[in-house]
């Protein structure tokens, strides 16, 4: 899991009929933001300003702390700093404000993080006016906690400028006590239980154990928490979030403005006909017709008189005049698919059509002129076919102005959640079923298939997953035999390249926990020693963190 694949739309769940909400798997309420400014405003006008900051840092702080708790056990985090870094990008999906991409957003870096729209600020400013000083009290709280929980040690997140006080933009640092020195000693002393007594008659240390075993109830209860994803780009009626597929839609989208042929490749599976379409949909023939054509379904003497159409009487059967596909296509988009399957007979009659832009229907003698934009598709290496006397080198050329190839998805692992869930809420609209998303087991497993079929494969598993499902989630049980059973494939990704020990220590324990823990099953199929799978083990902290809870549990 990394801190991108997080998003609102599967991370809430709603219960309408039991009456609950849930957010990241846990319990969660609703609240008005003007409410939250009205008790502010209470705490302020009946127990004082340093009360109100006092319970608000506080219960900020136990938020945080809680919901890094609950990240860490509903989530696989790729590394440790991923898990961190969620510290900003929950609450700005809950709602509370909007980390500045590109501008900092990690409290710890050097240059602090910066976020806007805080609703705590506006809701200040709305009840007291602009403040002289920082106001953000419990997101500062709300981030401290999370922090310290995920790095073990006591971090303050102080503000140094802040809506609330009149600044463009509300500016965070996270540091520890020693950092920040004496210099803000007095706005740390927030963060101590101490501070309350005296103010209230609260302890919020009772209220966050009440917390924890009503959420571990919960938690026990139901455990259907769905892997997300920053909301896809769909550009285009192309659903994608891979940097490969936004350049190739790109370069589809120039392609389109002319009237050059196309030559679009990929394997089967992967969406030519799509890109077909999209290069289509964006040219100045738009408004003309797209027909498609699957040449390697259709035997030779047939094909001719698909494409070319045929005059009355050509062959037994022909009792009237036909247009063919050229000629249906007129003022439009043919798309030969599975070009590469043609005969070579074949070839020249497509070759002649192409560079004369003139067609002869089968039993006539006169040509017809055609204003048609070819593009051809093929999951074969034309370049091969050419080498091997297989493909006319003169029609390839012809055919490849521009080529524009699609990846498979194995290469392209960005968008396979992403296209999941569309395929997934499209299965169940045509079957009328309330699905809502994927659980977290089942998005790992998609993850780590390799995908053979491309995304007709996909479109295949979502929809035997939505007839199947038994719940409101697509569960590892709905999923076919191969992809429940699949191994971890690490491959490089859009994020930074991970040294050779992380993929290592990744493959292994994904190993380890496909044979159910037996380590000599697993040092056999990885080909390496029980001792040496021992070892590795134990340094990832697995073996001893095994014999530490046994004790606990005895």
């Amino acid at each position: 899991m990394h801190v991108d694949d997080l998003d609102h739309k599967e991370l809430l769940e709603l219960d309408p009929e039991g009456g609950l909400i849930r957010f990241a798997g846990q319990r969660a309420v609703l609240l008005d933001a003007v409410a939250m400014g009205l008790l502010r405003s209470y705490l302020v006008d009946n127990f004082g300003l340093t009360a109100a900051r006092t319970v608000l840092t506080q219960f900020g702080f136990a938020h945080g702390w809680r919901m890094a708790e609950a990240m860490q056990t509903e989530f696989k985090w790729a590394t440790p700093d991923e898990w961190r870094h969620a510290g900003t990008r929950i609450p700005a999906l809950e709602g509370l404000f909007r980390a500045v991409p590109g501008a900092g957003e990690d409290p710890l870096s050097e240059h602090g993080a910066l976020i806007l729209g805080s609703y705590e600020a506006e809701q200040h400013v709305l009840h007291f006016g602009r403040a002289d000083a920082p106001i953000c009290w419990t997101i500062c709280g709300l981030i401290s906690g999370y922090i310290s929980r995920t790095t073990g040690k006591d971090i303050y997140v102080l503000e140094d400028r802040c809506v609330g006080k009149g600044d463009a933009a509300c500016h965070l640092f996270g540091r520890t006590r020693e950092e920040w020195g004496q210099a803000r000693a007095a706005e740390i002393g927030y963060f101590e239980p101490k501070r309350l007594e005296g103010c209230l008659e609260v302890s919020l240390q009772r209220v966050t154990e009440s917390l924890k075993t009503a959420e571990r109830k919960l938690r026990e209860h139901r455990r259907a928490l769905t892997r997300v994803v920053f909301e896809p780009v769909e550009e285009l009626g192309v659903v994608t979030k891979s940097p490969v597929m936004r350049k190739l839609i790109d370069l589809a989208c120039r392609v389109a403005t002319v009237d050059s042929t196309v030559l679009i490749t990929g394997e089967s599976g992967v969406g030519k006909e799509r890109i077909a379409r999209l290069v289509h949909e964006q040219s100045t023939r738009a408004a003309g017709p797209f027909v498609a054509v699957n040449c390697g379904a259709i035997t030779e003497t047939l094909l001719e008189s698909e494409l070319f159409g045929h005059a009355r009487g050509a062959f037994t059967g022909a009792n009237q005049d036909r247009p063919g596909l050229f000629e249906a296509a007129n003022r439009g988009t043919l798309l030969l698919d599975e070009v590469g399957e043609v005969s070579p007979g074949m070839q020249v009659k497509l070759l002649r059509a192409i560079q004369e832009r003139e067609i002869r229907r089968v039993g006539e003698n006169k040509g017809r002129r055609i204003d048609v934009r070819i593009i051809a598709a093929t999951n074969r290496d034309l370049a091969l076919g050419v080498a091997g006397g297989a493909f006319r080198q003169d029609l390839y050329y012809r055919l490849k102005v521009v080529e524009l190839h699609v990846p498979p998805l194995r290469e392209r692992r960005d968008d396979i959640l992403p296209l999941a869930r569309v395929l997934l809420a499209s299965a169940a609209k045509l079957m009328k079923r309330k699905i809502a998303g994927i659980s977290t087991s089942a998005a790992d497993q998609l993850l780590r298939y390799s995908w053979p079929g491309n995304v007709r494969e996909l479109e295949n598993t979502m929809e035997r997953a939505a007839a199947l499902a038994q719940g409101n989630r697509v569960e590892l049980e709905d999923l076919p035999e191969e992809i429940r059973e699949a191994f971890s494939m690490p491959v490089a990704t859009t994020g930074a390249v991970r040294s050779l020990d992380e993929v290592e220590k990744e493959y292994i324990i994904a190993a380890l926990e496909l044979n159910g823990g037996n380590q000599t099953r697993t040092a056999e199929q990885l080909k390496i020693g029980s001792a040496t799978l021992y070892r590795k083990l134990k340094s990832y902290g697995l073996i001893g963190a095994e014999r530490s809870k046994t004790r606990k549990d005895s």
